[in-house]
């Protein structure tokens, strides 16, 4: 597995290791996905104006949020990992064999003023959102009351999983 990791948000918070608990969150994600394939993840750390741009680039909203999600396959279903093989030259990275998932961007920002506002750590707010994004990248939304329900319960049992509780 490969997490391209970039850190342009300068900011000092309460986590030991970003790199090594964005790697343990991923992982546990694949895992509990049951993806087939060895895979590659870029994650952008930025502060609130960096995903505010980012935001009213790609999407045309002008505001911060904390997490984007940038997947790069098209599922038939959420998980549906036999889209890749009919897509092969176009999501696996040449060099390694890597399913490309896609891109996540935090607002380590708001990582902090969350973890405060919802009355937890940082540690976990930071695994939330990354877990939230990774199932994004597998094809799951919360647009509708139902679809919100079963990314909250993986999202749930994924951070259950790595003892990352509220």
């Amino acid at each position: 597995m490969t997490i391209n990791i970039e850190d342009e948000s300068q900011m000092v918070l309460s986590l030991a290791d970003t790199k090594s608990l964005a790697k343990k969150v991923i992982e546990a994600a694949l895992d509990y996905e049951g993806c087939p394939y060895e895979a590659e993840v870029s994650l952008l750390l930025t502060d609130n104006d960096g995903i505010r741009q980012i935001n009213r680039e790609y999407r045309r909203i002008d505001r911060e949020t904390d997490v984007l999600s940038f997947p790069m396959l098209e599922y038939e279903s959420p998980s549906d990992f036999t889209c890749a093989e009919m897509e092969v030259g176009s999501c696996f990275n040449p060099e390694t064999g890597e399913l490309v998932l896609g891109d996540i961007i935090l607002s380590m920002e708001k990582v902090q003023e969350q973890a405060k506002k919802y009355g937890h750590s940082e540690e976990r707010e930071y695994a939330f959102l990354i877990t939230h994004s990774m199932l994004h990248l597998f094809g799951y939304d919360h647009m509708e009351p139902e679809e919100a329900r079963v990314m909250e319960d993986k999202q749930n049992a994924i951070l259950h999983s790595l003892n990352i509780l509220r």
